[in-house]
């Protein structure tokens, strides 16, 4: 049932908020959340989908479960996310930031509306549930953040997907600075970093046919993703890069020097460079 609002008072339970939570990781970790006794806030543009899968894990998990539809590229976004979760009598325990998308044309190549909804998207309305959440828990000296990076945060920029690699390096470095101020106080705050996973991103931005070429071998589900995140966050583990494969391809950037990493990843990713319309 998702329209009768509860209390955690008299639910008893916790709540989680998650951002893009109609598919791929933010479906698993609402479908994860539910397993481990949350109640859910659910967070996306599709609300027949959220609508949907709150309906569906209500009733496997006896919980209670909401959507909240939003288009996070909007302006104060957040605004309306928060006010719907306290118009519930609710709070947040659980926060993660999944919301977001790519562009895989160049920066210019698309109109500015459309970068600009990134950056509200990604980060703009990130931070800002964040910052609206954070107080809450402090006074309550306990709660988790969960901010979904990129293995790219670790990567040089190349042509196409022009603000994504700078984007989830904000989140990674944010991430470890929200650790170290709010560590003390019963907050654990994680940045997970995955690679190829299986979700309808590669379609919603372009370059499914392209992603269909590459090795399963190298891919994760969401659930390996997010079941991953959730033993790292409770052992207080700040950046998350999940699976071996990826573990080694950042140790190699790492350990490579930009002016031999660039070219080299140049190549690869120019597959994934579409053409400006």
């Amino acid at each position: 049932m998702t329209g009768q609002g509860v209390s955690r008072g008299s639910s008893g339970r916790p709540l989680a908020l998650i951002t893009g939570a109609s598919a791929g990781i933010g479906a698993a970790f609402a479908r994860a959340y539910a397993a481990r006794g949350h109640d859910l806030a659910l967070v996306a543009r599709r609300a027949e989908r959220l609508e949907a899968l709150a309906g569906e894990l209500s009733a496997a998990h006896g919980i209670e479960a909401f959507a909240v539809p939003a288009d996070l590229a909007a302006w104060e976004a957040r605004d309306g996310v928060l006010g719907a979760v306290a118009a519930r009598g609710r709070h947040v325990d659980v926060l993660v930031n999944n919301a977001g998308f790519s562009i895989a044309q160049s920066f210019a190549g698309v109109p500015w509306e459309r970068q600009r909804d990134f950056l509200m998207t990604l980060v703009v309305n990130a931070c800002g549930l964040a910052h609206g959440v954070i107080p809450g828990m402090v006074e309550r000296g306990r709660g988790s953040i969960i901010n979904v990076a990129s293995l790219t945060a670790f990567a040089p920029g190349v042509a196409g997907h022009s603000l994504y690699p700078g984007a989830k390096s904000l989140a990674v470095k944010w991430s470890q600075s929200l650790a170290a101020e709010l560590g003390d106080k019963g907050i654990r705050v994680t940045a997970v970093c995955p690679g190829f996973t299986l979700t309808e991103f590669a379609e919603a931005n372009g370059t499914k046919q392209v992603m269909d070429q590459a090795s399963r071998r190298f891919f994760q589900t969401a659930e390996q993703v997010v079941e991953e995140t959730l033993a790292a966050n409770a052992r207080g583990k700040v950046v998350l890069v999940p699976g071996w494969h990826n573990k080694v391809a950042v140790a190699i950037l790492k350990a490579t020097p930009e002016f031999i990493a660039i070219p080299l990843i140049k190549r690869g990713a120019a597959k994934y460079h579409l053409e400006d319309s």
